[in-house]
């Protein structure tokens, strides 16, 4: 078995009675660093589908030693390739997560109960995500309690196809937990940077698509507002560097997203 990431004390493999009818969602590249902390945390499941967009950095290896049904499959976006997870699913029970998100004890707890009431349980429910940069947990600028819904039953609920922002939506009632799900943002700035360049030029063609318009001066604005927003009025300040950073790459992620736009309204115009 690997090695835990993100997860406290030894590890003990669940037996099958310790098990719940529970299916989890993950979708992968390159997570190798991520994904022993995140199958370590739902080992309670008796399926867990993972969805590979074509890592080489031994997620394969460490989710089939783990148990994982695994499926390669090519790219197609962040909503579709997390749809194609959930309908790998075969559980009463589907809890779609990112491999650098942790269940800890307490929301483990929670949705043994949640599936053990069966017929008495909603379609759904949400969770806050206690999000950690750099060690810290970030619990300004929005960042907490940044509710997400991720547990549903299965054939309620879908992720929306959508490039960027992808949700999962529940055709029935969605209760609101106050158990959290763990969420270990990526720290490193150089692979920061390159998921900005990814997810601006993301943003950007979906806002082009929408017919918006944007040029570089308004690029500019809305990156100064952002930093502000987050920085000042959410007060980013009180979450120490961690804070600092984030409102920085923040802004420069919105600077990007609306300057990307403009190039792209600039080719259409033929200018």
């Amino acid at each position: 078995m690997v090695a835990a990431t993100g997860v406290k004390g030894p590890f003990r493999e669940p037996t099958m009675e310790d098990k719940i009818p529970l299916s989890v969602a993950i979708i992968t590249k390159n997570e190798a660093v991520n994904l022993p902390g995140c199958l370590e945390s739902v080992a309670f499941a008796t399926q867990i589908v993972v969805v590979d967009s074509g890592s080489d950095d031994g997620t394969l290896d460490i989710a089939r030693g783990f148990g994982c049904e695994v499926f390669p499959e090519p790219w197609k976006g962040f909503g579709a390739q997390k749809q194609t997870a959930i309908d790998r699913c075969r559980e009463p029970w589907v809890l779609v997560l990112d491999a650098d998100e942790r269940i800890p004890a307490e929301t483990q707890a929670a949705i043994r109960a949640v599936v053990s009431a069966g017929e008495g349980a909603a379609a759904g429910y949400s969770f806050p995500r206690k999000n950690f940069f750099q060690g810290r947990w970030i619990r300004h600028m929005g960042w907490w309690p940044d509710r997400i819904t991720r547990l549903f039953r299965r054939g309620m609920g879908r992720m929306t196809d959508v490039p960027v922002h992808e949700a999962v939506t529940v055709a029935g009632q969605v209760i609101a937990l106050e158990t959290p799900i763990e969420h270990f943002t990526e720290g490193r700035l150089s692979e920061i940077l390159k998921k900005i360049d990814k997810y601006s030029t993301l943003a950007a063609e979906e806002a082009f698509r929408e017919g918006r318009r944007s040029s570089v001066w308004g690029a500019l604005a809305r990156a100064e507002l952002t930093f502000l927003q987050n920085y000042i009025l959410r007060r980013g300040f009180l979450d120490g560097r961690q804070g600092l950073v984030l409102s920085v790459t923040d802004a420069v992620n919105k600077f990007f997203k609306y300057a990307k736009l403009s190039e792209l309204n600039r080719q259409k115009d033929g200018r």
